[in-house]
This record gives C-alpha cells, sequence and structure tokens, in this order.
C-alpha cells in the first residue's frame, strides 16, 4: 500500500509533466506496468492513466475559468502532448468542448488571469529548443 500511495504522491505532484506515463508511474511503485494497473484499480477504484488523465482534465477545467490562455497553451501546460487528444478527453470527461466549457464558464466569478502570469506560475515560459518540464543543471542541485 505505501508503494502505491508514493506512485499516487507522484501523479498528484507530477501531473502537468508530459513524460509522466504509465511506465514511470509504475516505477515510483516499484512494479511491473501490468501489476502496477492491477494494484492500483484495486486500491483506488480506477485504472492509474485514468487517474493521471482525470486529474490534468481537472487542472485544465480551472485554467479554462481562470486563466487567459488558449485552448493550446493549457493542453501542454496540464501534461497533453496532442491537442486531440486533450480536446477527445475533456469532452469525454466533460460532455463540453475545451472552448464550449470555456464560454460556459467564463465571467462566473474573477477576471481571468492575464497568461503571462498563468505561464510564470506554471514554471515559466520553455526556452526555444527545451523540451517543456526538462531542468537545467542549477535548477535540479
Amino acid at each position: 500500500m505505501r508503494l502505491l500511495r508514493r506512485a499516487k504522491d507522484a501523479m498528484d505532484r507530477d501531473w502537468a509533466d508530459p513524460r509522466l506515463d504509465l511506465d514511470a508511474v509504475a516505477a515510483h511503485a516499484g512494479y511491473s506496468r501490468y501489476h502496477f494497473i492491477r494494484a492500483f484499480k484495486e486500491v483506488y477504484g480506477e485504472p492509474p492513466g485514468q487517474y493521471l488523465s482525470r486529474r490534468r482534465i481537472e487542472r485544465a477545467e480551472d485554467m479554462l475559468r481562470a486563466a487567459d490562455l488558449s485552448v493550446t497553451e493549457i493542453c501542454v501546460l496540464v501534461g497533453f502532448s496532442s491537442l486531440g487528444t486533450f480536446s477527445s478527453t475533456f469532452k469525454r470527461r466533460t460532455g463540453l468542448t475545451p472552448s464550449e466549457y470555456r464560454a460556459r464558464h467564463v465571467g462566473r466569478g474573477a477576471a481571468l488571469i492575464p497568461g503571462c502570469y498563468a505561464m510564470l506560475w506554471a514554471g515559466g515560459f520553455p526556452e526555444p529548443g527545451r523540451r517543456q518540464g526538462s531542468r537545467n543543471s542549477e535548477e535540479a542541485g
């Protein structure tokens, strides 16, 4: 159970990292991929891939309501590498496309956060030629 909790914590902490996939999460728990899927579903009630996807979509919902960013920018910030996958997953989970969701929910609460602030909050702007989520040696130390 402790090892599964460690893997779930990794998903909760690193949900925006597009490199966080099933193999990486299973490695956090010290399980093989297939044993991890079975154990995680037994304990948490859903497969780890669905859990991570749900976490990412929840964050995207927050950003669509609160940040003045494009759907593509939000897609990347929440860890999806494909806009098509993001949009279809978002619609499957919420019943609305990201644009429809924003249109329905924007204006219900605080004003939108300017995109530049949201990008800085999410870790800054990626350097040209550098993959998002990678760190340089100064940041890693």
